[in-house]
């Protein structure tokens, strides 16, 4: 049986973050847990990706600026936009194509505004999630001997004003969009990652969807990391 587990963090800073994926990521190369799907919201940041450019970051003020592992340019993330971190085994048969498990998650996200009533689509040769020219989600993905870490951000309620302070993703000509501009009002983030967690399961056939609980994970240095272990389940799907 195929399982996925998932939680969602809340808020937690980006380095906190980080340093959960790269403890996760050591346990799935070990072979002892399923794949799993972290849901969060980060305060205010600019990440710079393996192909970044620091004269893309035009203005930061008191916004932190880190430089990370994962593909892409520049991006923010801040209150009002859901990212997503899933952690997944693509070492099977079934996912070991990198560029097919972009695709995926891309199908995933245009489903999930579809849903509410939001067409969008792929913008090739660029990645992530696009309203013609207007950029609505970015996706940017590191994977470690196998193991698939970062993942994708999609602006919600995002305060759109903080991505003037740079050239997201690198691109001068595309616009970002939100959610709620392309809806005229605020959107529920609780129901968007039920319907984007409904998608995900369906996208990579998981028989069973399992939420860890508070005492299975806690976010912490290296000794104070604690995860289910793969034999795990709370709950169905």
């Amino acid at each position: 049986m195929r399982t996925l587990l998932f939680k969602d963090l809340g808020e937690i800073d980006y380095l906190s973050a980080l340093t959960l994926q790269q403890r996760l990521v050591e346990e799935k190369q070990a072979g002892r847990l399923w794949d799993i799907l972290l849901l969060l919201e980060h305060p205010h940041v600019f990440t710079i990706g393996r192909s970044g450019k620091e004269s893309n970051l035009l203005r930061p003020g008191e916004v932190p600026v880190y430089w990370t592992g994962r593909g892409g340019d520049i991006t923010y993330h801040g209150p009002g936009q859901m990212v997503a971190y899933p952690l997944l085994d693509l070492r099977s048969t079934l996912r070991k194509d990198v560029h097919l498990y972009l695709r995926q998650l891309e199908k995933i996200l245009i489903q999930t505004l579809k849903d509410f009533g939001i067409s969008a689509g792929r913008n090739p040769p660029w990645t992530g999630v696009w309203i013609g020219q207007k950029k609505i989600a970015s996706i940017g993905i590191a994977v470690r001997r196998g193991i698939t870490c970062h993942g994708l951000a999609l602006n919600l309620n995002t305060d759109l004003t903080y991505f003037k302070r740079i050239i997201p993703c690198g691109l001068t000509w595309a616009e970002i969009t939100s959610m709620e501009q392309e809806l005229g009002s605020a959107v529920s983030p609780k129901r968007v990652k039920e319907v984007f967690i409904h998608h995900f399961v369906r996208q990579f056939d998981y028989a069973e969807l399992n939420e860890l609980c508070r005492e299975d994970i806690q976010i912490g240095s290296k000794s104070g990391l604690q995860v289910a272990p793969t034999t795990s389940a709370s709950s169905g799907y």
